[in-house]
């Protein structure tokens, strides 16, 4: 009887640890990186079919403001992409430390979002702490920079798992 009580309370703690060893989430990439070339589809076949909201939270540790140029491009595993030339405006503010901006825009559909990367073109420099990306047919994606954006190249995330328009 105490035989099979500690091999019944041993299966279980074994059972316990063996979960607990595979069903912790690995992240697939923790810092944004940059992209020696990033493709931009120009193509206007539902370019404005459907809305997104983007939200960029400014770190407090970034420059006071920017006048800085600052484009984005993010997109899905299936090479639908959204393509924004510019999110800037120094005269209304955007992108002032510890600030967050709030843009609406429309765009080709895409499905759900996995790549997010944002081009930076000025000598003020800017550290945004995080984007997200929000759209009617995809879920809120957060992308968690927390340093300053290289000049000149493209820098940040592509979590997909198939071939994408980033790869």
């Amino acid at each position: 009887m105490i035989r099979s009580k500690e091999t019944a309370f041993f299966s279980f703690f074994l059972v316990l640890a063996l979960l607990a060893t595979f069903s912790q989430a690995r992240p697939i990439l923790s810092l944004p990186q940059p992209i020696k070339s990033l493709p931009i589809n120009t193509t206007t076949e539902n370019a404005n079919a459907c809305p997104y909201t983007i939200t960029v939270r400014t770190s407090c540790s970034s420059t006071r403001y920017t006048r800085d140029r600052i484009s984005l491009a993010f997109g899905d595993a299936y090479g639908y992409q959204v393509y924004v030339p510019r999110l800037d405006d120094p005269h209304s503010r955007t992108f002032e430390s510890c600030s967050t901006d709030k843009f609406q825009i429309n765009g080709p559909c895409t499905y759900q979002i996995c790549y997010l990367y944002l081009y930076r073109s000025g000598y003020d420099g800017w550290k945004p702490e995080s984007v997200t990306v929000s759209g009617y047919y995809t879920s809120p994606i957060t992308f968690y920079y927390n340093t300053f954006i290289p000049n000149g190249i493209w820098y940040g995330f592509n979590y997909c798992t198939r071939g994408s328009a980033s790869a």
